[in-house]
C-alpha cells in the first residue's frame, strides 16, 4: 500500500525494486510539483537516509506499506525563514562557547565544535542564499556587503586555524563572528517578511 498525503496509491510497491526507485516515481507525480517531502514512514516506521542512496538497498520485498508527506514549498520556505533568525542566534551563541574553550586550552574540544560550527554556517547561508533568490526577487538590504565581510572573516578563520593561533581565533569569533551574527539575525527577520510578503501576492 503506498499512501501519498493521506490518499491511497493506485501503484503497488511490487512494482518497484527498490525504495529508492519507488521513491523518485512518487516524486515525479503531478500532485508533487512543488512539494517538499517532510516524512517517509516504512511499515509505518520513519525512514531517513543514514547514509546516501541507502533507499536503494531496502528491496520493496521487505515493505508493506510506504507513507509519503510532504508540505507546499512556499509553506516550508515561510517556515524555513521563521527558524534563520534562531540560526543565527544559535551560531552566536555557539562561537562564545568555542572561544570560550579555546581560552581554557581545551582545544580538540573547540576545534570539534568550531567544526560544527561551521557546518552550520555553511547550511545558513545557503538556505538564505536560495531563500532571497526565489523569494524576495533578489532584493535584501546589504546582502552582498554582509556576504562578502562574512566571507572574508571565514578565510581569515581559514588562515588563522591553520596556524594554530587560538587565541587570535578566539578574538575573531568573540569580536567579530558574533556582531556579524547578530546581524544576520537581524537581516533574517527582514527575509522572513519579504518571503510571508511574497506568499500573500
Amino acid at each position: 500500500m503506498i499512501i501519498i498525503d493521506g490518499s491511497q496509491s493506485e501503484k503497488s510497491i511490487s512494482a518497484f525494486a527498490n525504495l529508492e526507485e519507488l521513491l523518485k516515481d512518487v516524486m515525479q507525480e503531478d500532485q508533487m510539483a512543488n512539494r517538499v517531502v517532510t516524512d517517509v514512514l516504512v511499515n509505518n516506521e520513519a525512514f531517513s537516509e543514514i547514509y546516501p542512496h541507502q533507499a536503494e538497498d531496502i528491496a520493496c520485498s521487505e515493505i508493506s506499506s510506504i507513507e509519503v508527506r510532504s508540505v507546499p514549498m512556499a509553506e516550508m520556505a515561510v517556515d524555513m525563514s521563521a527558524e534563520l533568525g534562531k540560526v543565527a542566534q544559535m551560531m552566536a551563541h555557539g562561537s562564545r562557547e568555542v572561544a570560550r574553550l579555546f581560552r581554557a586550552a581545551s582545544d580538540t574540544d573547540a576545534l570539534e565544535l568550531f567544526q560544527d560550527l561551521l557546518d552550520v554556517t555553511r547550511d545558513f547561508m545557503g538556505m538564505l542564499g536560495e531563500l532571497r533568490t526565489n523569494y524576495t526577487d533578489g532584493a535584501l538590504p546589504d546582502f552582498a556587503e554582509k556576504t562578502e565581510k562574512f566571507s572574508s572573516l571565514l578565510s581569515e578563520m581559514g588562515d588563522v586555524l591553520e596556524n594554530e593561533d587560538w587565541i587570535l581565533l578566539a578574538d575573531l569569533l568573540e569580536y567579530e563572528f558574533i556582531p556579524l551574527c547578530d546581524d544576520w539575525r537581524a537581516t533574517s527577520e527582514i527575509l522572513h517578511k519579504q518571503v510571508v510578503e511574497h506568499m500573500a501576492q
